[in-house]
């Protein structure tokens, strides 16, 4: 057994110690999946013992791989602390925001005028899948998502930051242009697309397909993602199905947004962080949100709400 551990391999054994599955950490690391086995097994023959026990369809963990697992999460953690501390603060903070004009984007414009020796990066993962695997590496701080029942890796944090009310988008004269709020009852054998919109992601089209079948709505033929105003512009026309959106969809011309009710669907946007993960850009988002928790959390009294309620 070698005296010194290579910190990479053991990262590399968490992941799929936390997936038991390789092609899945292969995914969440963006390394090959033939990659992470051989550093897997280099693992093992430096520590002589076996930390998984592997079959054509299944990965387990021995009782080595248990024992390993939960000293490898602090050990890995306690270094992240360590470098943090020793290098202070970055003057970046990487938060992914899911698209343009949505809640999360909004929260950093807010935050941006008070930035103070650090500076705001926005991206735009399409999946809780990407940015998990950017959280872990590191090359990502800060992720906004709706997060669904499977629950999340160890080292994250997170907090529910909004319940926002999901709208319909639709061009003028569309029969639901005419209403104040469109009950859901009236989605019964509509045509409905939620492909549209720089609010997309895979998670999004996860609650907006239980939604669409809960409602009996029609799902639009898929299509391709549709983005920016101007494309979206083209696409919502007499003829064409109305766009299931947030309510903070931006203005897009000819076109007029509509709240759903009855019951109101709501959206859990929900922030995530590293559980050790310092800076002064996290604590301003957070006192941000802070501002907004009374009305971002109200939940009308007949509301449907997908995910699970504590975000």
């Amino acid at each position: 057994m070698e005296k010194n551990l290579d910190l990479r391999l053991v990262r590399h054994f968490v992941v799929v110690a936390e997936e038991l599955h390789f092609r899945r950490a292969a995914t969440k690391l963006f390394v090959a999946q033939q990659v992470l086995s051989r550093d897997v097994r280099k693992l093992e023959d430096q520590l002589g013992v076996r930390l998984l026990d592997r079959t054509t369809r299944t990965v387990k963990l021995t009782a080595e791989g248990e024992l390993m697992l939960d000293g490898a999460r602090d050990l890995l953690a306690r270094q992240d602390d360590l470098l943090r501390r020793l290098r202070g603060p970055s003057d970046r903070l990487v938060v992914d925001v899911g698209g343009h004009g949505t809640t999360p984007a909004s929260l950093v414009a807010e935050a941006r005028p008070h930035e103070a020796g650090f500076e705001f990066y926005t991206t735009f993962n399409s999946s809780l899948t990407e940015s998990l695997a950017q959280l872990s590496a590191q090359t990502l701080d800060v992720a906004f998502a709706a997060l669904g029942p499977d629950p999340l890796p160890a080292g994250l944090q997170h907090r529910l930051v909004r319940l926002e009310p999901l709208a319909l988008l639709v061009p003028e004269g569309h029969r639901f242009a005419e209403l104040p709020a469109i009950p859901l009852a009236d989605l019964r054998d509509e045509p409905i697309c939620y492909l549209a919109g720089d609010h997309v992601t895979d998670q999004w089209e996860e609650v907006a397909r239980q939604l669409v079948t809960l409602t009996g709505a029609l799902p639009a033929p898929t299509h391709p993602k549709v983005r920016g105003v101007n494309e979206l512009a083209h696409h919502i026309r007499p003829g064409e199905p109305a766009v299931l959106t947030l309510a903070s969809q931006y203005d897009v011309p000819s076109a007029v947004l509509r709240p759903l009710v009855d019951p109101t669907p709501l959206y859990p946007w929900t922030m995530l962080w590293r559980t050790r993960f310092q800076h002064p850009g996290v604590d301003l988002l957070h006192q941000i949100i802070d501002t907004h928790q009374k009305t971002w959390l109200n939940r009308p009294a007949d509301h449907w709400l997908r995910e699970r309620p504590d975000g």
